[in-house]
């Protein structure tokens, strides 16, 4: 059987040639910068990409980086909450400070009072009245003193919260697809992972990876601002149906992945046959002609933890899998695997027609 051509090296082809060519440095984060605008997963970023003209400078590059894709830029986020914290933590330290020492000239105040009262001088010593009404003044100086400190102590406890919340949501984003809402690639690839935490013994599973069959012509005729409409409907679709006891995430484009927590291969079938007849009953308009652009079909293919002994071969076996629909015309299922035993047979394939869902 000839090699599947990897529609995603195709566009690691074109990304290494387009940096060459526009002069971008090699970094991993500008890989993924220029892979997400050739890919087209998100409209906005390409827009943004385009906008910066020929030359694409290192700064405008980063500029576009912190705002799709923060995580390649933890380092000075981090940075950025560490300076912040201290400088926080360092005026809250100096007022303490301050109160510290206003205690202390208030002590030796009522030890001053405490020791001309304990004479048993008259009354109306002048010395004695001049401590009273010293301590008097002090004690009202103090009570408005500590009505500042207390009202401070919550304006830099609630600074500190700022700082953490805004920490939290950086450490979300990383996760979470901009477009859609839903996780990313990132998050289900860390979800993944925890399935073979034990590699002797690991979690019986189900990778399913789908993507829209002739996503870039429907892309094409829709135009960027539907197809970012467009998207979002169809992520709407497959986490709806999938559900909440399963993972669904967006790798880019119109590609989905679903991580289903059993490998009862009858069950995850159903819920993606589930998937591919609501699309199908989704009707796509050419946003010029009004005319409708035919039925929604979507392909997949699948893969059983049994079938890959580590997370990177149940993602490449579920990505070849699709590989094998989309040769076949799509609107296809693809499992891969043997169709018995549990053994590990990483080139036989299984291409199944899979039972209408009413």
């Amino acid at each position: 059987m000839q090699p599947l051509k990897n529609p995603a090296s195709s566009i690691a082809l074109r990304v290494a040639t387009a940096m060459h060519q526009m002069g971008i440095e090699g970094l991993p984060r500008n890989y993924e910068l220029v892979y997400e605008a050739y890919s087209g997963s998100n409209p906005d970023l390409v827009r943004e990409f385009i906008a910066l003209g020929k030359v694409k400078t290192q700064e405008a590059l980063d500029a576009l980086g912190r705002k799709y894709l923060p995580h390649h830029h933890e380092e000075a986020i981090l940075a950025r909450h560490n300076t912040k914290v201290r400088a926080e933590m360092s005026s809250f330290i100096n007022l303490l400070n301050q109160e510290k020492s206003s205690l202390s000239d208030y002590g030796r105040l009522i030890g001053d009072a405490s020791r001309v009262i304990g004479t048993e001088a008259d009354l109306g010593n002048p010395e004695l009245s001049r401590q009273i009404q010293a301590l008097k003044a002090a004690t009202e100086q103090r009570v408005a003193e500590n009505s500042n400190v207390v009202k401070t102590v919550a304006e830099k406890s609630e600074q500190l919260a700022g700082v953490q919340r805004e920490a939290e949501q950086v450490e979300q984003a990383k996760f979470v697809d901009p477009l859609t809402g839903m996780g990313s690639r990132r998050a289900f690839n860390k979800e993944l992972a925890k399935i073979y935490v034990n590699p002797a013994m690991p979690l019986l599973c189900g990778l399913a990876v789908g993507e829209i069959d002739e996503f870039q012509k429907l892309a094409d005729h829709l135009g960027p601002t539907v197809t970012e409409r467009f998207i979002k409907q169809i992520a709407k679709v497959v986490k709806a149906v999938a559900g909440t006891d399963d993972l669904v995430c967006r790798f880019d484009g119109s590609r989905f992945g679903i991580l289903f927590y059993t490998s009862d291969q009858d069950e995850i079938s159903r819920i993606v046959n589930a998937v591919r007849a609501k699309l199908k009953a989704t009707a796509v308009i050419n946003a010029g002609s009004n005319g409708s652009l035919g039925p929604l079909t979507m392909s997949f293919g699948l893969c059983l933890s049994e079938q890959a002994p580590n997370a990177f071969d149940l993602m490449t076996c579920s990505e070849r899998a699709l590989g094998a629909s989309k040769a076949a015309g799509g609107d296809t299922v693809t499992v891969y695997g043997a169709a018995e035993g549990n053994a590990y047979v990483p080139k036989d394939w299984l291409i199944y027609k899979p039972y209408v869902v009413n």
